[in-house]
């Protein structure tokens, strides 16, 4: 059995931890199954909205990219080689995950330097013509910040640890071990036992304490040990990260995804967590995380990062690990002045096509008042693909997945190569895993490689990606799935990701329109308008793989047109309109059409 990072956290009692226009293709390479409007050449401005509420995010892992040096390993001059893809495609800001100096034990996330670009990456010079072409193109720059923990190899932890005197010692959380007598020996006089301050568990297996010889204390890590957690409540640290932004923002960076925000925080007085039944992957028992997680502190350090952001016109995204909606709703903050993304892992929770469990999502998070995020997919979660698939349908289910989330009232992020249905790739062994995570909790925990394989540029050997073996070996289906082969296929799950970015981009209903949930006792059709004034968008989604009929009174709604005009749909018979009273809907199909006008009022 597989488990995800996110996974790890459900188990532990917390829920989780994560404008360009696609260019006209020439007529002969139009879809047949996806007509889209072209009625509109350029994008609509976001007028009365902030740049990221219009925008569509692309995360990228960069070692996984592409491999501009063909070394294996993807790298920043890969990424802006890339770049008129991603403007092709219709994205509108890449989100860049660490690409930091590193020792690179989680693979980034463990950085050395925050001030400067790992030489496996590239360069600071790469990074600032990765950022200057992506502005020529309209294309924004998110970089990955890792607030909650450094690598043990950053120079301040390196002195925090030379000395219970040095300048950076509370920089990190250091604390005495207990004692206590030796169960086994106490009667033979055997000397009292160091043990760590308290219960707490790593993310990633084994006490979260590391016992220091040099120093004779512990210091805390929520992560690996070679990852030891800052001390927020300094207020040295909190004004040096908070200067990092600024560095990033002076550099061009439009924002940041922050990673782990949930983790800044841990009870001073180190009070045991409660245990919770079972074990985990690694083998320990099982803890809800109630004084190390999502303590109310971390709210006053995102109402200061906000604050930052905004004098740069910044988004930050969040990485929020919330169990419910109340959570997620305070990442937002009481006045809108913390994150403007939080993500809605919750909607991840949704493993299967379940239109009434995806309808109460979307119904919980536009409720909050926030702005929704929504993701399908990232590094930490198998592949979208995979997930929802049944098999047989794949590509089909894809483009239903995209028709949705994609259509949605808010901000989605897409993760690289959710467009051309990259297949989840786990290793078939022990001594295939690279993710550190998967090495120690095999076979149960097999690690993240599975979602992080190479993107799949052609059919050729090793998917385009490089000239030798990459670090991870591409997914099987590479061969079918890849952007040159599906650039030409106008059937394929490309096509039709960026048709529907196309009408996402010039269609003001899609941008600014209320979301209008109909047909909800429905199990098996996701259906719903997007309103703005007089203008309406309706959404139909199979989620059966069996023929469906549905129907839809819209006067309620303030609309009486019978019949509605195609903007994109996969079902060739409704290529230009389809009936609104009464509609047959093939397995696995979307359909979005333009409601002709308002009902008239006597």
């Amino acid at each position: 059995m597989r488990k995800s990072i996110l996974a790890l956290f459900l188990v532990a009692g917390l829920w989780g931890w994560s404008p360009i226009l696609a260019q006209s293709q020439p007529p002969a390479a139009q879809p047949k199954q996806a007509k889209a409007a072209q009625s509109e050449s350029t994008p609509i401005e976001a007028a009365g909205h902030q740049w990221w509420q219009h925008a569509v995010f692309y995360e990228i892992y960069p070692r996984s990219f592409a491999d501009s040096n063909n070394d294996g390993i993807g790298d920043l001059p890969g990424i802006t080689s890339k770049l008129d893809y991603l403007k092709q495609l219709g994205v509108d800001a890449i989100w860049i995950t660490p690409c930091y100096p590193s020792p690179q034990v989680d693979f980034g996330y463990d950085v050395s330097d925050y001030e400067d670009i790992d030489p496996i990456y590239g360069t600071l010079s790469d990074f600032d013509k990765l950022q200057q072409d992506g502005q020529q193109r309209g294309i924004r720059i998110i970089m990955d910040l890792v607030l909650n923990h450094t690598s043990d190899q950053h120079q301040w932890f390196i002195d925090s640890r030379s000395s219970r005197n040095s300048r950076h010692r509370d920089w990190y959380i250091w604390r005495d071990g207990k004692t206590s007598p030796a169960s086994a020996n106490a009667a033979s006089g055997t000397p009292k036992q160091l043990q760590p301050p308290n219960n707490w568990i790593s993310l990633f297996g084994g006490s979260a304490w590391q016992y220091d010889p040099k120093t004779k204390q512990y210091y805390y890590h929520f992560f690996f040990p070679q990852q030891p957690d800052l001390n927020w409540r300094n207020p040295a640290v909190r004004e040096a990260m908070f200067d990092v932004t600024r560095w990033w923002y002076d550099r061009g960076v439009s924002g940041f995804r922050l990673d782990a925000v949930g983790a800044l925080f841990e009870d001073p007085s180190l009070h045991d967590n409660p245990i919770l039944p079972g074990k985990n992957a690694y083998g320990d028992p099982n803890m809800e995380n109630k004084y190390n997680f999502n303590l109310p502190e971390v709210h006053d350090v995102l109402k200061g990062l906000r604050k930052i952001a905004d004098r740069y016109d910044a988004v930050l995204i969040g990485e929020t690990a919330t169990n419910n909606i109340d959570q997620l709703e305070q990442f937002y903050g009481r006045h809108n002045d913390e994150l403007q993304m939080p993500m809605d892992f919750l909607f991840t929770d949704i493993d299967k096509l379940s239109p009434p469990a995806f309808r109460k999502q979307i119904a919980a998070v536009n409720a909050t008042g926030g702005w929704p995020v929504y993701v399908i997919g990232n590094h930490d979660i198998e592949r979208s693909y995979t997930r929802y698939g049944d098999g047989k349908h794949n590509d089909a289910i894809a483009k239903v997945m995209a028709g949705l989330y994609l259509t949605l009232r808010g901000t989605p992020i897409m993760y690289y190569g959710e467009e051309i249905g990259i297949e989840q790739n786990d290793p078939k062994s022990k001594a295939a895993v690279k993710d550190p995570i998967g090495k120690l909790g095999w076979p149960y925990e097999k690690g993240r490689d599975g979602e992080r394989t190479p993107m799949q540029w052609t059919d050729k050997v090793n998917a385009g990606f490089s000239k030798i073996r990459p670090w991870l070996p591409v997914s099987d289906n590479y061969r079918t799935h890849n952007v040159a082969s599906e650039q030409k296929d106008p059937n394929s799950i490309l096509r039709f990701y960026e048709e529907l970015l196309a009408l996402r981009h010039t269609n003001q209903a899609l941008l600014d329109g209320d979301y209008v949930a109909l047909n909800e006792n429905d199990p098996n059709v996701m259906s719903y308008l997007r309103r703005y004034k007089d203008e309406a968008v309706l959404v139909v989604l199979n989620m059966s793989a069996e023929p469906q009929k549905a129907s839809f009174n819209l006067l309620p709604q303030g609309f009486s047109a019978q019949e509605a005009k195609t903007l994109l749909t996969t079902m060739p018979e409704m290529k230009d309109r389809a009936g609104v009273s009464a509609m047959t809907l093939a397995p696995f199909s979307v359909y979005i059409g333009e409601i002709a006008g308002p009902a008239t009022h006597n």
